[in-house]
């Protein structure tokens, strides 16, 4: 599954003076997922067994049934990944885990796996932090982003904007002070009686009545308030956003499946607009002319084609299949930090639910 870029391909070339094998385990929140990088030959494979018909009857995450699921699956996926592969357990050179931030139970299922395997096997087992993996995960893709650029981090846990000036060395420049991007998105498509997950059903309603209104001729049924954005500023709030389609909801039921469309198209037409005009104010406020957008919102079409079309800059996504949650990340995240910073094979296990980035140290060029 050669399509993604070994390490001699990145921007930033860190010097690697040999070839590692590493298996990445991400267990964050609701999706195991564990990948094979190799340094000379990019991604090797990846398996991914997500929650969402676990959790769907409960309109988002428990985090007790996420951490017994995470114990079901991680060493069967390992054993189906090696398979698949050609390689066995012999053949690493060093194991990646999530260490933070997440949900604390499902964290410390991959991290005590790694931590074990590494010291069973005598190799190094490194923590990744779970918004850098995300981060970096552009730099999988063919087309890369230039240093310094501005990252819009936006996920179900996270929004944040940061500048990137040197990899590992990180500038918080605006973050939600309440609920996150994609956590708004769950819950507006909770009030709608949408499936779970709500990000891509609240897209698909959206796109319905897009193209009703555009068949028709309409404006938009609805319009929502942009959040934030009269004010100077890169902080982020969607909970009030929430609260308007909760109103909505209200004050025009029964709703009709197209009400339901309309509302789920200002909702998104509302956040991704917020999205929109912070990332702008971030760009000129750093004068960096490239963005890079991560994290399982990053995947909206809507989103994308507007920071295309509005900013000033060039704009940089993960390969499809990377902005959810997933063991690729983590793997590529793992090797960066291994060769930078090395790793050890003790068993001691930290994990945190709130890891903030700009703790993690820069790496060092060889």
């Amino acid at each position: 599954m050669q399509i993604f870029a070994p390490f001699g391909d990145a921007p930033d070339n860190l010097g690697y003076d040999k070839a590692m094998l590493i298996l990445g385990i991400e267990t964050s929140c609701d999706e195991t997922g564990l990948a094979l990088y190799d340094s000379d030959q990019g991604l090797l494979d990846q398996v991914l067994h997500s929650q969402i018909t676990l959790h769907a009857d409960y309109g988002g995450v428990v985090p007790e049934l996420a951490s017994r699921d995470h114990v079901r699956r991680v060493a069967p996926l390992t054993q189906q990944l090696l398979n698949r592969s050609g390689c066995s357990l012999d053949d690493l050179d060093g194991v990646a885990y999530t260490a933070g931030p997440g949900l604390m139970g499902a964290l410390l299922v991959g991290a005590s796996y790694a931590r074990s395997l590494g010291w069973a096997l005598g190799i190094p087992a490194i923590a990744v932090h779970h918004m850098e993996a995300h981060l970096l995960a552009p730099l999988l893709a063919e087309r890369k982003p230039p240093l310094p650029f501005v990252a819009l981090l936006v996920s179900g846990g996270h929004t944040q904007l940061v500048l990137v000036s040197e990899f590992g060395e990180y500038q918080l420049l605006g973050e939600s002070v309440d609920d996150a991007a994609g956590e708004a998105f769950d819950k507006t498509a909770k009030l709608l009686d949408f499936d779970y997950p709500g990000g891509p059903a609240v897209a698909k309603a959206a796109a319905r009545a897009e193209a009703r209104n555009q068949q028709l001729g309409l404006e938009s049924a609805f319009r929502f308030p942009r959040p934030m954005t009269d004010r100077p500023g890169l902080d982020f709030s969607f909970s009030g956003l929430k609260t308007y389609a909760l109103n909505t909801v209200k004050q025009h039921s029964p709703l009709s499946d197209i009400d339901r469309d309309n509302i789920a198209l200002a909702f998104e037409e509302a956040a991704v607009d917020t999205l929109v005009i912070k990332c702008r104010r971030a760009i000129k406020q750093v004068d960096a002319p490239h963005l890079v957008i991560a994290g399982g919102v990053s995947a909206n079409q809507r989103l994308r084609e507007q920071l295309e079309s509005q900013l000033n800059a060039e704009v940089y996504y993960a390969p499809a299949d990377l902005c959810t949650d997933n063991g690729a990340m983590i793997a590529y995240a793992g090797a960066l930090r291994m060769q930078a910073q090395g790793g050890d094979a003790h068993l001691a296990i930290n994990t945190r639910a709130r890891w903030p980035m700009d703790e993690l140290p820069r790496f060092q060029k060889s």
